[in-house]
């Protein structure tokens, strides 16, 4: 099976994303994962293990305990790919901050170019032109 085709496989079940999402700021220990879901200890190892054999985790003992962190060049590879079908073009980001700019120019250059309406005085009462 080939790498892409490995990670994919790993994280298609929820619980295993859930896995990942967890380990994203900081590694965890295996009882720490275990404690955050309404599955058995020996399920969640068994998705642990899943994970580890796609590479995606890794899986350090110290003492008594296996902490897990995540590894992260092997979601690269999936992104990297997944990026393929991204629907924007590239430069789009740079030809739509050259727009708002070029809007915001247009915006203020006719604001200069209308006349100023605070020098003008107001029209005369009745009273005075009487």
């Amino acid at each position: 099976m080939d790498e892409l085709s490995e990670v994919a496989e790993a994280i298609a079940d929820p619980v295993r994303r859930d896995i990942l999402l967890m380990l994203r700021h900081s590694p965890l220990t295996a009882g720490e994962i275990a404690a955050r879901f309404p599955i058995s200890r020996p399920a969640v190892s068994r998705h642990l293990r899943v994970l580890r054999e796609a590479g995606l985790v890794r899986g350090e003992q110290t003492g008594r305990h296996r902490r897990y962190s995540l590894v992260h060049a092997r979601l690269g590879h999936l992104a990297a790919w997944l990026g393929l079908f991204e629907t924007r073009q590239p430069g789009w980001s740079q030809r739509l901050a050259a727009l708002e700019t070029e809007v915001h120019r247009t915006r203020r250059d006719r604001k200069r170019a209308e006349p100023d309406h605070t020098s003008r005085t107001a029209p005369h009462s009745r009273e005075d032109t009487a």
